[in-house]
């Protein structure tokens, strides 16, 4: 066997190391030898198979006695590994261990991984087909023409490879990832039907519903053109059930996305006083039912209360929602607008999609949200957006989610695209500024200190949050009087 600092790559160019490092061996001709011993690792290999190899099949008179040469050669290139090489009637043959050779690792490797996935280790034998084909460098025997059937082979073995591993991650949930790999096999090997049709199902998983019928249309093309025959029985089947939308489809649930249902919701403001129109229109709004417009908007001017009503219903209501609450400030701490990119992975990390599985591409995130929530009960709460671009990514797609935006701005797109139902808020009335002030001073303060009330009520203007800090600066005034007595130092 092969001692341990050599290494053979025939999963691309053809390579060899010593002790890590890759030299050169020989000629085509050599090459080609070395190619055809690794391709057959431990196997014999006749010399009439070696000089198909070098001379593609118009060999010289001489060709016996080149090849003999060829392999002295390629021993004295090899230096110590060429001893993996003996000579064994009616040819050569290349003993090397598993180690040492690409070819025989992915081979170990995907024989692995079939008998994890009938035990029902789904993702550790995903791992194994990955590690797999992480193995390839390129294109095997390019530029070696007698080993155009070989380099077939390896190809066939890799595309199959390919499709195993789509299939189990298919299972487990992550059609993001596999997508834009099957568009690259579909595109090279156009009537490979498995590829194709798992190429349909991650698209259609990934809430692109018209990409997987259009996928269905090129096969069907591609296959009557280029050899006059109609798709598979398995292509028909699953085109008809992305046509019907059918139930099979849907991505299993995936052992690792067993999260809790988030529970994001910031504290309620309280005490709470009036806005019960406002909140009889959220009730409607957001009601269960496929009439019900699901996005409800709460526009009007800063610190008119938008926060604290969207949080108001958002609490009392959260029995409706019992696949969690999803919150977000959609601007931070110095008024500039969060990212999408950001806020998506912060939901679907929520969600309990992992980060290793959430895609780098804006749409896919997009897709994989959309899809995570498609048929969850969960409330969305998008506080503070800038504009109608800010808030459609967030925008779920199930009939069973609802969200609550909140804004400075009037929000026309959404209103006008997504049939947003509105609500423009308004200061508080006399009646309920009243109220609120009561309630947060107590009774017998805004009877015995009505002056001073009055003015707290007038100077606020309907404006709840100015009231509030008004009633802080109330309570806060006698430990002020107390620190200056005590100290002499302002407060």
């Amino acid at each position: 066997m092969t001692p341990a600092p050599a290494e053979f790559g025939v999963l691309g160019p053809i390579r060899f190391l010593r002790d890590g490092v890759e030299e050169r061996v020989g000629g085509p001709r050599e090459r080609a030898v070395l190619a055809r011993l690794v391709f057959d690792a431990n196997r014999v290999v006749s010399v009439d198979r070696l000089i198909e190899a070098v001379w593609h099949g118009d060999p010289p008179a001489s060709a016996r006695g080149q090849i003999a040469i060829c392999m002295s050669r390629l021993r004295r290139a090899l230096g110590e590994a060429g001893r993996v090489i003996d000579t064994a009637s009616p040819g050569y043959v290349a003993r090397l261990d598993e180690d040492a050779v690409d070819w025989l690792r992915f081979n170990g490797l995907v024989g692995r991984a079939r008998p994890r996935a009938a035990s029902g280790d789904v993702a550790g034998a995903a791992a194994l087909l990955r590690e797999a084909l992480g193995l390839w460098r390129g294109v095997p025997f390019e530029d070696l023409p007698g080993l155009r059937a070989e380099a077939v082979s390896l190809q066939s073995a890799r595309l199959d490879a390919v499709e195993a591993c789509a299939e189990l991650e298919l299972r487990l949930g992550l059609h993001h990832r596999v997508g834009k790999e099957l568009a690259a096999v579909v595109a090279e090997h156009p009537l490979r039907e498995r590829a194709r049709a798992q190429l349909m199902l991650a698209q259609y998983r990934s809430g692109r519903r018209a990409d997987a019928l259009r996928t269905y249309q090129d096969a069907r093309r591609v296959l009557v053109e280029q050899i006059g025959l109609e798709p598979g029985p398995e292509l028909r089947e699953l085109h008809e059930q992305v046509l019907r939308d059918a139930p099979a489809l849907l991505a299993p649930v995936r052992g690792e996305v067993q999260a809790v249902a988030p529970s994001q919701l910031p504290r309620q403001v309280l005490p709470f006083a009036g806005r019960s129109a406002e909140l009889a229109e959220l009730d409607a709004a957001l009601a269960a039912g496929p009439d019900a417009p699901g996005v409800a908007v709460l526009s009007g001017p800063g610190e008119v209360g938008k926060t604290a009503l969207a949080l108001r219903w958002a609490h009392h209501r959260q029995d409706r929602f019992p696949d969690g609450q999803l919150h977000a400030d959609l601007v931070d701490d110095f008024g500039r607008p969060v990212p999408q990119t950001v806020l998506l992975d912060r939901f679907l990390r929520a969600l309990g999609v992992t980060a290793a599985s959430i895609p780098d591409d804006p749409g896919e995130k997009v897709a994989l949200y959309r899809s995570t929530l498609s048929h969850k009960r969960v409330l969305v709460v998008l506080d503070g957006a800038v504009d109608h671009a800010q808030v459609r990514p967030l925008l779920p797609g199930g009939a069973h989610t609802r969200v609550i935006v909140t804004s400075r701005h009037p929000m026309d797109e959404l209103v006008a695209r997504h049939g947003a139902h509105r609500a423009f808020l308004e200061p508080l009335t006399a009646e309920e500024s009243w109220q609120l002030l009561t309630m947060l001073l107590g009774h017998d303060w805004v009877a015995e200190e009505r002056g001073e009330a009055n003015r707290i009520v007038g100077s606020a203007d309907g404006f709840p949050l100015s009231l509030r800090r008004a009633a802080a600066g109330v309570r806060a005034a006698p430990h002020r009087q107390a620190r200056r007595r005590l100290t002499g130092v302002p407060a």
